[in-house]
């Protein structure tokens, strides 16, 4: 979470710090073209949804996954990795160009890359990639959209782009429905490993038009310093009760004349977690009523919460002032030790070279950094993080749309593949060397050749795997044995409301978090709460909801 209020976990990689201030929306754009699906509430066709598949190339993990979504774990590195893909499967191909925002420096062009290279000579053709730091990737889509100048396959802005989306998808888009649907997507084998969860959310219109970024089902809630918790006398999270123990335990973690406080960003996303509250929505199956997630107790305690803790002065100072460009500032403090807990997703935990591991352990590797799970006895953990977000493909010739297809496969390569190892890191020898244990670790090189963002293209499920830490990995792989059985299921999953793809993630957002955040601050009193709910509803939410009302009463039929 960014701050002290609500931030969508597909949004919360490129969102500041403090309380959301300085966040805004992407520019809403006008669907353009002609041809656009006209967007109707409705359920979500289980006949659009691929036959997902478990991957297996032949590697074991060393911690089991669970069918429930507890990840794979892996405690070391395939000595000879295996292929994933055809040999060149875009061989004779044309050119296919792409563009994707990243959360990292840009990479070196082509000419100074091993990397990028590599990769083109394994696929058969070129990829003119055009990466695009997070923060200015809504006003390059914006600018693509206007000017008509999308690339082959592009990643939709996660913070919204057009006013009606599948509109858009549908005047601008391939549709993959006939590509990918059931069982036609044995052709793309590791885009069959994506779960179904992440297909439900690249169905527009009735038609299936993304590939899914494809995460862990829940982020988690976060990262908080071990040590620093047992020097408070919390040597387990289970000691955590309730909403009292966790201010007291904040208070005692706030130590100013040392530069230590409890937070260097976030908190509100583990308190409404903990307290019980919905990810956006919930529906009560037997009258059908669905309800936002401003809307009840359990989030309005969440903030109340927040507030409490940021007038007890819990956040490091100017954290709260600080905007989505900064986002290195807050967790750069996290790491150099000058907080006991921080709000980012459970991908950057494990991450080679810049991960909180690795950039920890070069700080000081007595810091015990692990990942948070929500507190208290009403407990849950929220199916935020099914995706990043999805790719989509401008509209072309079938035979155009399965060579872009077949990229998007290989991007989506498996953990230990020869695809996955020269994605992830490069070049063996320039890019990356393997350690004493076999592990690859990355050059300064190869730190900046890996920024080429295919993984932005498509996804396998993230890994558990750190070359440096095997106890990270567990550590991990615990988290998950304890957040996946309270994960909460998200019920816009299986059914769409055109107001709310085009608004909820974009000005209906801004609003919720504008009013939010000024509560937490202190600019406002908790007896303004009710009005931030009222704008919310007016600018649409209750539209909203009479969709999904309306689309769930259907799907019973």
């Amino acid at each position: 979470m960014s701050g002290s209020t609500f931030i969508n976990r597909r949004t919360l990689f490129r969102w500041g710090a403090g309380v959301g201030l300085g966040v805004a929306a992407a520019p809403l754009l006008a669907a353009c073209g002609d041809g656009g699906t006209t967007a109707k509430a409705e359920a979500k066709s289980a006949s659009l949804i691929p036959r997902t598949t478990v991957r297996n190339i032949g590697l074991k993990p060393d911690l089991a996954g669970t069918a429930a979504g507890v990840p794979q774990g892996y405690l070391s590195y395939p000595a000879k990795p295996l292929r994933a893909t055809r040999p060149t499967p875009l061989k004779g191909a044309k050119k296919i160009t792409a563009t994707t925002e990243t959360f990292t420096t840009p990479p070196p062009a082509r000419e100074e890359n091993a990397a990028w290279r590599a990769v083109e000579e394994m696929l058969g053709t070129e990829v003119d990639f055009t990466a695009v730091p997070a923060d200015d990737y809504p006003a390059k889509f914006s600018t693509m959209v206007a000017s008509d100048s999308l690339p082959d396959i592009f990643m939709y802005p996660e913070t919204g782009g057009v006013d009606d989306l599948p509109g858009f998808l549908g005047a601008t888009c391939a549709d993959l429905t006939p590509h990918l649907a059931g069982d036609a997507i044995k052709d793309y084998p590791n885009l069959a490993a994506i779960p179904e969860q992440a297909w439900r959310q690249a169905i527009f219109g009735g038609k299936l038009y993304g590939i899914p970024i494809t995460r862990y089902g829940t982020t988690g809630a976060g990262f908080y310093r071990h040590d620093l918790f047992a020097r408070a006398g919390v040597t387990s999270l289970d000691q955590i009760t309730d909403m009292d123990r966790f201010v007291e335990l904040a208070k005692e973690l706030t130590r100013p004349k040392e530069n230590q406080y409890a937070f260097s960003a976030g908190v509100t996303t583990l308190l409404a977690e903990s307290a019980g509250a919905p990810y956006f929505w919930s529906m009560d199956p037997t009258s059908g009523k669905w309800t936002y997630q401003l809307e009840t107790d359990a989030y309005r305690l969440a903030v109340e919460t927040a507030a409490k803790l940021y007038k007890a002065g819990c956040f490091y100072p100017g954290t709260v002032q600080m905007v989505g460009a900064q986002k290195a500032e807050y967790t750069n403090l996290f790491k150099s030790g000058k907080a006991a807990y921080v709000y980012d997703g459970m991908p950057a935990f494990l991450q080679p070279g810049t991960g909180y591991v690795d950039a920890m352990a070069a700080v000081d590797p007595s810091f015990d950094v692990r990942p948070m799970t929500p507190f208290g006895k009403d407990a849950v953990a929220w199916m935020d993080n099914v995706a990043l977000q999805n790719t989509h493909i401008r509209k072309a010739d079938d035979k155009r749309v399965k060579e872009i297809l077949a990229l998007a496969d290989f991007a989506a390569s498996p953990f230990g593949s020869v695809e996955y190892t020269l994605i992830y890191y490069g070049v063996e020898g320039v890019d990356h060397k393997r350690d004493t244990k076999g592990n690859p670790s990355l050059t300064k090189q190869g730190i900046q050749d890996i920024a080429v963002p295919w993984n932005k293209l498509a996804s396998p499920v993230p890994p558990l795997f750190n070359a440096a830490s095997a106890d990270a990995v567990r550590h991990v792989h615990d988290a998950y044995t304890r957040l996946i059985p309270m994960m909460q299921h998200d019920p816009t999953q299986e059914y769409a409301s055109p107001t709310w793809d085009s608004k909820g993630n974009g000005s209906l957002l801004t609003i919720h978090q504008d009013g939010i955040k000024d509560i937490v601050a202190g600019r406002k009193p908790i007896s303004s709460y009710d009005a931030v709910v009222r704008k919310w509803r007016d600018a649409g939410g209750d539209t909203c909801r009479a969709e999904f009302e309306q689309a769930s009463q259907k799907g019973k039929k």
